[in-house]
């Protein structure tokens, strides 16, 4: 089993910042790509943005200026630096990883539990 542990949500004021943090642990014998989703009340769950071992990075055009993501392929983590935040912004972020257990596998996913990040007017 695959698990991924998201930290670093909360109440911020608009304008602010949070960093949102994502550990995967299990049997993982590579992550091809992780990433940050988000679902607001109502709304489908959208990508933010996502990295690849290789480093390639893509942004949702609503956060790109705004947000970096970053990732230690070493730890297995990733981080979602979140600056001048708007209340639009006010969601439930998501970790997201597509991993191998093993070199000859097949691509799987997991997502994290969630976690709730509000920002007030």
């Amino acid at each position: 089993q695959v698990q991924l542990v998201e930290s670093g949500g909360g109440l911020v004021q608009a304008g602010g910042s949070l960093r949102l943090s994502c550990a995967a642990s299990g049997s993982i014998f590579s992550i091809t790509v992780m990433g940050w989703y988000r679902q607001a009340p109502g709304k489908q769950r959208e990508l933010v943005a996502s990295i690849t071992s290789g480093d390639n990075i893509n942004y949702a055009d609503s956060v790109r200026g705004r947000f970096t993501i970053s990732r230690a392929n070493a730890k297995n983590t990733v981080d979602l630096q979140m600056n001048s935040l708007k209340p639009e912004d006010t969601a439930v972020y998501y970790c997201n990883a597509i991993f191998l257990r093993a070199w000859y596998s097949k691509s799987e996913t997991s997502w994290g539990q969630g976690t709730r990040v509000t920002v007030s007017s």
